[in-house]
C-alpha cells in the first residue's frame, strides 16, 4: 500500500489498521522526522507531493494507493491560503496519477469530501446527487476530476467522499471538546443544519472494503448511515462527556471568526452511505452515541 498523508489524522489510523492486517505500507507526509509507526512492514518517504520527485517511483510499484494529502481547511481563509488548499490536492493526485502505469494496473483510492454537494439543507444526498458550486464544491469536483483521470491508465478508482470523521488525537473533537470542557459547548447557528459523521474506525475498515472490492469503483459517501442535525450531534458530545451543551453560538459569530470557512461550517450535507450499503459493508458506529462513547468515555 502506497499512502500519500500517511501520518496525519486519517493516515495514521489507516496506517496502523493496515499494518495490524499484515499489510505493508509506504506512506508520505511533508515533516522530515516525524512520529513513526515501530513496524517492519513501515517505510516512510518525507517529499512535498506537490512536485514530482522520487516518491513517484515507490509510488508506481504499488498495487494500492490511497491520497489523503492536502492542507487542513480547518483555518480562517484568505485568497492565498485557499490556493494552498487547491493546490495540496490537486497537484498531488495528478502527481500521484502520472506514477501510475498502464503495463501496472493499479487501485486508486482519493478522498474528496461531502463539500462536493455544496449546502444543500434537508436533501437526502446519495452519491448521484449532483455537485454543489462553492469553493469547496469546485475543489472537490476538480479533485475527483484529477483522480478519475487514473481510468486512462487502466486503474481502478475509488472515490471516498468523506464526512466529519470521528476520532481520538485529532479532527473535529479536537476543536469541539475543549469548550465542552469548560462548560462552554453547545450548537452553532440555529442548529438544525445536517452533520454528515462518521467514526474513524469505519473509515479505515471501509477503506479496507473498498480496497478488496474488485467491483466498487467510482464516488461513496464516507458517511455513517444516520446523520444527525448540529444541535444534536453537540447534545451527543456533551452526553458523552457528561457536560452541558445549551451555549449557543450565534450564525453572525461564527462568520466573523472564521470569514468564509464559516459557511461551510453553517452548511448542511444529509449525506448518506448508499453506495456503500448497497456494497455489503456493515458500519462498526451507525448511531451518533455509540461513536462519542467509544472515543469519549474514559475507559473504566
Amino acid at each position: 500500500m502506497f499512502i500519500t498523508g500517511g501520518l496525519g489524522f486519517v493516515g495514521r489510523h489507516l496506517t496502523n489498521f493496515l499494518l495490524l492486517q499484515g499489510h505493508g505500507v509506504t506512506a508520505t507526509g511533508s515533516r522530515n522526522s516525524p512520529r513513526k509507526p515501530g513496524h517492519a512492514n513501515f517505510r516512510y518517504i518525507a517529499a512535498d507531493t506537490t512536485r514530482e520527485g522520487d516518491w513517484q517511483q515507490a509510488a508506481a510499484t504499488a498495487d494500492v494507493l490511497v491520497n489523503l494529502a492536502g492542507r487542513t481547511i480547518f483555518k480562517r481563509w484568505n485568497e492565498p491560503y485557499k490556493q494552498q488548499i487547491y493546490e495540496s490536492r490537486i497537484l498531488t493526485t495528478r502527481h500521484l496519477v502520472q506514477a501510475i502505469s498502464a503495463d501496472k494496473p493499479a487501485t486508486l483510492i482519493s478522498i474528496s469530501a461531502v463539500g462536493y454537494y455544496g449546502d444543500r439543507k434537508d436533501d437526502i444526498l446519495m452519491e448521484t446527487q449532483p455537485s454543489g458550486d462553492d469553493f469547496l464544491a469546485t475543489l472537490s469536483r476538480d479533485w475527483e476530476a484529477e483522480a478519475l483521470s487514473a481510468e486512462k491508465a487502466g486503474a481502478r478508482v475509488v472515490i471516498t467522499r468523506f464526512g466529519i470523521v470521528l476520532g481520538s488525537g485529532g479532527g473535529a473533537l479536537a476543536k469541539m471538546v475543549p469548550a465542552f470542557k469548560f462548560f462552554m459547548g453547545g450548537p452553532i447557528g440555529n442548529g438544525k443544519h445536517w452533520v454528515p459523521w462518521i467514526h474513524i474506525g469505519d473509515v479505515a475498515a471501509a477503506l479496507l472494503f473498498l480496497m478488496e472490492s474488485p467491483n466498487c469503483d467510482g464516488p461513496f459517501n464516507f458517511s455513517a448511515p444516520a446523520p444527525v442535525r448540529y444541535r444534536e450531534f453537540a447534545n451527543a458530545v456533551g452526553r458523552a462527556l457528561g457536560r452541558p451543551s445549551f451555549v449557543k453560538t450565534p450564525a453572525f459569530a461564527v462568520r466573523l471568526a472564521m470569514g468564509e470557512l464559516g459557511n461551510v461550517l453553517l452548511g448542511s450535507q444529509r449525506a448518506v452511505p448508499h453506495r456503500l450499503l448497497e456494497a455489503g459493508y456493515r458500519f462498526q458506529f451507525t448511531d451518533i452515541d455509540s461513536a462519542l462513547n467509544n472515543l469519549l468515555r474514559p475507559v473504566t
